[in-house]
């Protein structure tokens, strides 16, 4: 055991967890090169490949799927023990954490983080950032960022997935609208109507798509990569505008807008939080993710 430390331990789990060298280095704030050299004390103390390369990344090998539950264990036991010492005391912690949220997200996600965190952690502040889903990841990575919301689900290996709650999709339409009445409408009465669509690398791209479906994409007058500009378009307009269920509630809420039931299917928004993997987190930003898991996952208040 002479040359074989925790961090070959970390950095064997993170690899197994990731399957990516890069995804590794960042994650433990060292070179690749560094998590290269690791791996290679990892094989000859084992006496196996461990890891081998393929057009997806690294596929473990028996060996290598047999140490992982034990060293992953073990891993997490040594860990929780050292957080005990060091563990981050939101009451009296003073730090602020930085966010990338959607316009959704600042919508209708952020207000229920605010409302509750003076009580948890009256020291602790927030910075919040436009997602950017493209790099949000190389943020993380590079400890830009603590963690972020997103609807599409991500198969990044670099990065640790919450999810929080699934979100279906109402239709939105002005209060006063002349033609659409109650609590639902039906596919003759939209395919008469003009509508928005929202599309984007943000996801929520299943209206689109159930509009296609249907033979409506012809009525779409207007695409737009954002859903927060929806309501003041759609409040005074006879347009229609498909929207997650919890933004139309708030909308609802507080403007002159009426929600419908739709009578076609439209693939629900997986929303998650994304963060490090949970050997990379420091105990601050464990208790980050916990706490918006807490607040933000079904079921909702």
């Amino acid at each position: 055991m002479r040359d074989f430390d925790l961090n070959l331990v970390r950095t064997f789990v993170l690899l197994y967890e990731t399957r990516s060298v890069t995804a590794t280095a960042e994650s433990l704030h060292v070179t690749q090169p560094t998590v290269s050299y690791g791996l290679q004390k990892l094989r000859r103390r084992f006496s196996d490949e461990l890891f081998r390369r393929s057009g997806n990344g690294l596929v473990p090998t028996t060996t290598a799927k047999a140490l992982y539950p034990p060293l992953h264990g073990a891993l997490a036991e040594i860990e929780a023990a050292v957080s005990g010492a060091r563990s981050f005391d939101p009451a009296s912690a003073r730090t602020t954490f930085t966010l990338c949220l959607s316009d959704l997200g600042e919508v209708c996600l952020l207000p229920r983080l605010m409302a509750t965190l003076p009580s948890r952690a009256p020291g602790v502040t927030l910075t919040v950032r436009p997602l950017d889903v493209v790099n949000a990841v190389d943020q993380l990575g590079r400890g830009e960022i603590d963690a972020f919301i997103a609807s599409p689900l991500l198969s990044s290996q670099r990065v640790a997935r919450v999810p929080l709650f699934t979100e279906g999709y109402v239709g939105m339409v002005a209060a006063n609208h002349p033609r659409l009445r109650g609590k639902e409408a039906d596919l003759r009465a939209l395919a008469a109507e003009r509508h928005i669509a929202v599309f984007g690398p943000a996801g929520h791209d299943g209206p689109r798509r159930a509009l296609e479906a249907q033979g409506l994409l012809d009525r779409v007058v207007l695409e737009m990569t954002r859903f927060a500009t929806l309501l003041y378009l759609v409040q005074d307009s006879e347009l229609v505008a498909i929207v997650p269920r919890l933004v139309g509630e708030v909308f609802g809420a507080q403007h002159r807008v009426r929600l419908l039931e739709l009578p076609m299917p439209v693939e629900p928004a997986q929303v998650s939080v994304y963060a490090r993997h949970r050997h990379a987190r420091t105990p601050a930003q464990q208790w980050l993710v916990d706490f918006m898991h807490e607040v933000l996952a079904e079921p909702r208040g």
